[in-house]
């Protein structure tokens, strides 16, 4: 007899939307409306990952996302708001940190990630081993703000390392799923399959939630939630939003969830 586990959460990534219209320097496309489609056509949570370049979402992005995903929560639906980001990351002209940023918006959840201007997106996980100590206060704040916490890692991290990530107050983890993408394009993928299976069961054998993030796609998405049925959310942005060029954005997220669903 299979086991049942609550449905993996939809969480749309809108980075990609507001990329798109600082191309331009005006108001459009405006990441406000693509939440709403999003959330319309049944996406469970929203995601930005804000950056202190402002890159694509901006600082005052956060704010009106939040007060759309308020309005849902005020007409009886509770859309989950994951903010994204790196919390030693120090303020700089008009962005006042993470933990602000944090403080501000009062999202369900923080997803802490080690990532630097330099990248052109997240590209690895924390090394919990040398990272735990210092992020164990910041997990403190945060939880204090009534947020759950998930750290971004690698897939393939082992259970001493998310011992640590318990004993840092984190909730959950987000494992990077991009290797995985990666080989699945090229038609191999068991080995990092595997890796972020065995990440997934360890944080779980941790009491840690397991969320799953980062090019996961159409094509990609039913093996993982096969192999992981206990992932508690996914976040996806630039593969959702890509394909949404060519069928929409509402009938894409219903693509995806149909893919969890099953």
């Amino acid at each position: 007899m299979r086991d049942h586990f609550p449905m993996t959460a939809l969480s749309v990534n809108i980075n990609k939307i507001a990329v798109l219209r600082n191309s331009r320097g005006h108001a459009e496309p405006d990441p406000v409306l693509a939440a709403r489609v999003a959330i319309e056509a049944g996406a469970q949570g929203i995601t930005v990952h804000p950056r202190p370049d402002q890159r694509h979402i901006r600082v005052d992005d956060v704010a009106r996302i939040g007060a759309e995903i308020a309005a849902w929560h005020v007409r009886g639906r509770a859309i989950e708001y994951n903010l994204e980001g790196n919390p030693f990351a120090p303020p700089r002209g008009d962005y006042p940190g993470f933990v602000e940023l944090v403080r501000r918006a009062r999202p369900a959840q923080a997803t802490l990630v080690p990532d630097g201007d330099a990248q052109i997106t997240s590209d690895h996980g924390f090394d919990l081993a040398a990272d735990a100590a210092r992020l164990a206060p910041v997990v403190a704040e945060l939880k204090s703000l009534g947020c759950r916490v998930s750290l971004f890692v690698d897939a393939g991290t082992d259970a001493a390392a998310l011992e640590r990530a318990a004993a840092a107050g984190a909730d959950r983890i987000e494992i990077y799923t991009e290797p995985y993408a990666r080989a699945y394009a090229n038609g191999n993928h068991a080995r990092e399959l595997d890796a972020c299976v065995r990440t997934a069961q360890a944080a779980r054998a941790c009491g840690l939630g397991a969320n799953a993030g980062h090019d996961l796609s159409q094509h990609n998405l039913g093996a993982l939630k096969r192999a992981i049925p206990f992932l508690a959310e996914v976040s996806i942005g630039h593969a959702l939003i890509g394909e949404a060029l060519y069928a929409g954005l509402a009938p894409t997220v219903r693509a995806y969830l149909a893919i969890l669903a099953d």
